[in-house]
């Protein structure tokens, strides 16, 4: 028989909403979950902060996990602290921490008025986007310890990674926004100073004319050597390949335009094309400053060090120290604490080690280890203290290694866009109509060879071409990141569009993280037995227990008497008369159920009597089956999890008979299949969350990592996805394959004008000044219809 969830309106956490089972846990008449919410009330209470509650309603993080003093104690190791601050001098200290809590404005407020809970905080700035904290404090009179224990104490507690240590900060790089606003200040001016002598300049103005013209030539030396920089680097870097990239032609044109310029200018027949030179730099520098304007606030290069802690506890023969994880050797002992993780691969030598490796290898069932056996890097201890004997350095450990194979090096070749193919031929073709039409009229009229010649190259120029990739691509870029799709660069756009194979994770991409579907199994339970079951769960950290309590609810007023919990095995306790029993089988039962096909079960019994168990099964996301559904029907479709097969079924009858399913798949076996179905010629995408899933996500064309928190963990990968847009994959995909025909059409509307322009530039009939007249508009218009197709296309499919 099966129960559905029990929902009873019962006292909430003023600090974080969560229920309150104990309600004996007041202050000023608030009640309050535990004592850690209750403590983080009171140290505001007292500093007169309470406006922290008063922006939004029960803003703070659960504080259930009891606070460990010396966790942070490696902070006062000088090398360790001098690795992650970011400046020191006499008297202060700069560092920038992560605070993953941070959700509201309540947050931001507290965290920027942190220096009137300690008054040597000089001053506390945060990027929300970022979710960090800048922090300048005076550490004469606090240490960088006491600062992170403090941000610990109010709920916000530093996340602070081995990835942080000895890494250079990251200064935003404005060389491109120097750029831009050079070319746009110059570009404006020079246009303005030509506008008399496009309109007409009465001739006793002669000497005005000349003088805005040297000043026009003044002000497009720094575009022409500075802005136009960017071009000029990417356009040699490609020749040196022996590849003709889409800058090359840019740059041709931009020198024609601005030596034809100066030759017009110096010799006094005409007045060059100053304007439009310093117009194709502007427009090629904003298009592209647009494009990596999203990537920023996010890391696409995270490896295991982004995972792993800074420092562990290393027990030594008569104390305890600790040590950064650099510094840990073969043969050191560690003590591990409840909820941290496992840094280097080890042997269990004390303790009951229940690990939880869903983050890992994908297994959502926490493994049981007992001493003597190996526990490998990257799984998280739930419950008691543990302690481990080293058997590989960090940097040598199981998954480590999988970051170095050759096939993770970025491949630039692999990166070149459509548009540097069509931009080659495009350019030959121009070299050759350029030379006809100069061999042509330098026999019937040598006159105006330059002319016709200067013509064909700067009406020709494909700037329209360049003009509307990028364009369209930021639009994408922009539409997708304002769904919550973010990408690392503009590259990943075209190889999302030919994927024709979509591999997803199950646990924590196709699934949620927390179970939320249980199933009992067993004796009936009455209502009163199912409250006291849901009662002792709630004394547990352990997930599973917390799926038990949200399932079958608690009773009011914590009738909990007493309990005992022995990790790894179970929770024992008295609820008011009755003596509970939650968890495995040989812990309830006495016996394992080794023929039993459960999957992930926690068993019960009431007064020693064994009544049945629960079954907890994967919780999908909403709109999975239908997007699954609608998946099959343009794509090759995997599942490759590091899960067991208790629901193959499920996922059969989702997929098809054509879908391929793999189970209990270890990381290097998920990237062993990526690599045989690509060695058939199939274009993948890899959908995956976990450290498991990294190799998979490098290997793959396209690696998505899925994550419910943007600014939390994902491993390195081509985009990030939050979870709850994953439903819109397939329409990602079908703007992806449009953003290719929109840049197509915009090409070939330019072609066509290129063809008008060409016809009288060939005869002599145009001028380069309305050659370089024509061009900008062109490039203007073929930025609006790039930009209204994107648009549009977005709109229709509901992004």
């Amino acid at each position: 028989m099966a129960f559905s969830t029990n929902t009873k309106t019962a006292l909430r956490c003023f600090h974080c909403g969560d229920t309150c089972i104990n309600t004996k846990i007041i202050v000023a008449e608030k009640n309050f979950c535990c004592e850690g919410c209750k403590m983080v009330y009171e140290i505001l209470n007292q500093t007169g902060m309470c406006s922290y509650y008063d922006l939004n309603n029960t803003p703070g993080a659960a504080q259930k996990h009891t606070f460990r003093p010396d966790k942070f104690s490696f902070l006062d190791d000088a090398a360790i602290a001098q690795s992650i601050i970011s400046f020191k001098d006499e008297h202060q200290i700069h560092v920038t921490f992560y605070l993953p809590q941070m959700h509201c404005s309540s947050c931001l407020w507290l965290i920027e008025n942190l220096h009137k809970l300690e008054p040597a905080v000089v001053s506390s700035h945060v990027n929300f986007e970022r979710k960090e904290a800048a922090i300048i404090f005076n550490y004469q009179y606090c240490s960088l310890r006491k600062v992170a224990e403090l941000l610990t104490r109010i709920g916000y507690e530093p996340c602070i990674s081995y990835s942080d240590m000895g890494k250079q900060k990251p200064r935003i790089n404005g060389s491109k926004i120097y750029r831009l606003g050079v070319a746009g200040f110059c570009f404006a001016n020079i246009m303005l100073l030509s506008f008399p002598e496009y309109l007409g300049i009465d001739s006793k103005e002669k000497s005005l004319m000349m003088l805005f013209r040297y000043v026009n030539v003044l002000l497009s030396l720094p575009v022409f050597f500075y802005s136009a920089g960017e071009f000029y680097k990417s356009a040699w870097q490609a020749i040196k390949q022996k590849f003709v990239n889409i800058d090359a032609p840019i740059v041709l044109a931009i020198w024609v335009t601005f030596f034809r310029s100066l030759y017009e200018i110096f010799t006094s027949t005409g007045g060059g094309y100053l304007d439009s030179m310093s117009g194709i730099v502007f427009f090629m520098l904003a298009g592209r400053v647009l494009q990596e304007k999203k990537k920023k606030k996010l890391s696409f290069e995270r490896d295991y060090t982004s995972y792993f802690p800074v420092a562990v506890t290393k027990v030594n023969e008569s104390d305890l120290t600790t040590v950064a994880l650099p510094d840990i050797q073969l043969g050191d002992t560690l003590k591990i604490y409840d909820q941290e993780l496992i840094p280097a691969d080890a042997i269990l030598t004390r303790g009951n080690a229940l690990i939880d490796y869903s983050f890992v290898t994908g297994e959502s069932v926490p493994v049981t280890k007992e001493m003597g056996e190996i526990i490998y890097a990257g799984g998280k201890q739930l419950g008691g203290t543990i302690e481990l004997l080293v058997i590989k350095e960090v940097a040598q450990g199981y998954l480590t290694s999988l970051w170095n194979k050759d096939a993770f090096k970025d491949d630039p070749i692999n990166d070149r866009s459509f548009v540097h193919a069509i931009s080659y031929w495009f350019t030959w073709a121009v070299f050759i109509i350029a030379f006809l039409a100069g061999l042509y009229w330098y026999f019937a009229n040598s006159a105006i060879m330059w002319n016709a010649v200067t013509a064909v190259l700067i009406v020709a120029c494909p700037c329209a071409l360049l003009l509307s990739n990028t364009f369209t691509n930021a639009s994408v870029l922009r539409i997708f990141s304002n769904n919550k799709f973010y990408l690392k660069n503009a590259s990943v756009i075209e190889k999302l569009a030919a994927a024709d194979t979509l591999v997803f994770d199950k646990t924590g991409t196709l699934t949620t993280r927390a179970y939320q579907t249980v199933v009992y199994e067993g004796k009936p339970l009455t209502s009163a037995i199912k409250q006291k079951i849901g009662t002792l769960a709630s004394q547990s950290s352990h997930p599973l227990s917390s799926a038990i309590e949200n399932w079958a609810g608690v009773l009011p007023g914590n009738p909990v008497i007493a309990f005992e919990q022995i990790p790894g095995s179970g929770i024992e306790g008295m609820v008011e008369d009755d003596l509970i029993t939650l968890g495995s089988s040989l812990f309830v039962r006495g016996k394992n159920d080794i023929n039993m096909n459960i999957g992930a079960a926690v068993y019960v019994a009431v007064e020693g009597v064994y009544l049945g168990y629960f079954k907890l099964k994967n919780q999908y996301r909403a709109s999975i089956p239908d997007m699954l559904k609608r998946l099959t029907a343009r794509f090759k479709l995997l599942v490759i999890s590091g899960d067991n097969d208790n629901e193959r079924s499920y996922l059969r009858q989702l997929l098809g008979p054509s879908a391929d399913l793999y189970f209990n798949q270890q990381p290097a076996d998920k990237l062993t299949v990526i690599e045989a179905i690509q060695k058939m010629g199939s274009k993948t995408v890899m959908l995956g969350d976990g450290l498991n899933d990294a190799g998979a996500l490098k290997q793959a064309h396209v690696g998505i990592a899925i994550t419910d928190d943007t600014n939390n963990f994902t491993p390195a990968s081509d985009a990030i996805l939050d979870a709850s847009k994953l439903a819109l994959l397939e329409q990602f995909i079908q703007l992806a394959k449009a953003n290719k025909v929109i840049v197509v059409t915009a090409f070939i509307i330019s072609i066509i004008y290129n063809l008008i322009g060409l016809s009288f530039a060939v005869q002599g009939l145009l001028s380069p000044m309305i050659a370089a007249i024509l061009m900008p508009i062109s490039s203007i218009s073929i930025l609006l219809i790039s930009f209204g197709f994107t648009n549009l296309i977005a709109k229709r499919l509901s992004l």
